[in-house]
């Protein structure tokens, strides 16, 4: 079994940056995307961001494109999440995701393993 652990959730008024991190305890597959989603209260978990094995191929939702940025660095199993100009809409919990499959299946919320969640609160 693989796990995910996010990191670097907190509060931060809007403007504001935050870095998330997510460490997968070992390497899940010989080839795998990584994402990151959120959940707001009251709302379906919804895609963020995904980057493919080679970091060639990235997707952002349309709602954080120009805000945010996702790399991985594969040797140590990890993706990031670089946060800028936070808004208050940007409030949820945020989950790391790990899929086999295509950034394009991953897109759809199609993943293998998730991570715990870590919450992010953007104060106005």
């Amino acid at each position: 079994q693989v796990q995910l652990v996010e990191s670097g959730g907190g509060l931060v008024q809007a403007g504001g940056s935050l870095r998330l991190s997510c460490a997968a305890s070992r390497r899940p597959f010989n080839y795998y995307a990584m994402g990151w989603f959120h959940q707001a209260p009251g709302k379906e978990r919804q895609f963020v961001a995904v980057i493919s094995w080679n970091s060639g191929t990235i997707y952002y939702a349309n709602s954080v494109k120009g805000r945010f940025t996702i790399s991985r660095d594969n040797a140590k199993n990890t993706v990031y999440l670089q946060m800028d100009s936070l808004k208050p809409e940007d409030t949820a919990v945020y989950y790391c995701a790990v899929s086999q499959g295509t950034t394009t299946t991953m897109r759809a919320g199609l993943s293998d393993y998730w991570g715990q969640g870590t919450q992010v609160t953007v104060s106005s």
